[in-house]
């Protein structure tokens, strides 16, 4: 099984319209300009409005920081580092406001229903069917990745991610990482 690795500060940040912060594209499947997957890190600086993506389903992780509150149909939503990540339509309008300064959070965005995200603290095991894309994600502290008898060993601010030709099992083993499966 071949894993693709992609290091977070090896990808240029992208500014937002808004001015409030700054993206970093990790991985827009199958293209950039047709992505069907995107997954991204991103550095919220200021409190505005989340750019709307109507017909996509968002799930979305703090990473570093405080936290934010996110305003959604007039219910706030407080989500930091320990919560579990946020599913939500991303055709909504979102305000978000920080708790005590920026954040980096984690995102990720398919059609609706055709991935999950998980925040996986010790060991996390999985069934995934042939087809799917699978991906971790290791900030602050290093993951262990097994599958079919192969181990990945993934640092720090890094992603790895695949695609299954054959159904497979496996365990992501982390202090705290971010576990994503989708079927494209």
């Amino acid at each position: 099984m071949k894993w693709e690795l992609v290091a977070l500060d090896a990808v240029a940040p992208q500014a937002w319209r808004n001015g409030g912060g700054l993206t970093r594209e990790l991985l827009a499947w199958p293209t950039a300009a047709a992505w069907r997957l995107r997954l991204s890190v991103a550095d919220v600086n200021a409190a505005g409005p989340f750019s709307p993506f109507p017909g996509i389903e968002r799930w979305f992780a703090v990473l570093e920081g405080d936290g934010v509150v996110l305003r959604m149909d007039g219910e706030d939503l407080t989500l930091t580092s320990a919560e579990a990540p946020l599913r939500f339509d991303g055709g909504r309008s979102v305000d978000c406001a920080l708790r005590g300064g920026a954040t980096r959070d984690f995102n990720l965005m398919a059609p609706p229903g055709r991935a999950r995200m998980w925040r996986a603290r010790g060991r996390h095991r999985f069934d995934a069917p042939e087809g799917s894309l699978l991906a971790a994600y290791a900030h602050a502290a290093s993951a262990r990745v097994q599958v079919a008898g192969e181990a990945l060993e993934l640092p720090p601010r890094h992603l790895a991610w695949t695609r299954l030709d054959a159904p497979a099992s496996g365990e992501l083993a982390s202090e705290d990482a971010l576990w994503m499966e989708a079927t494209l």
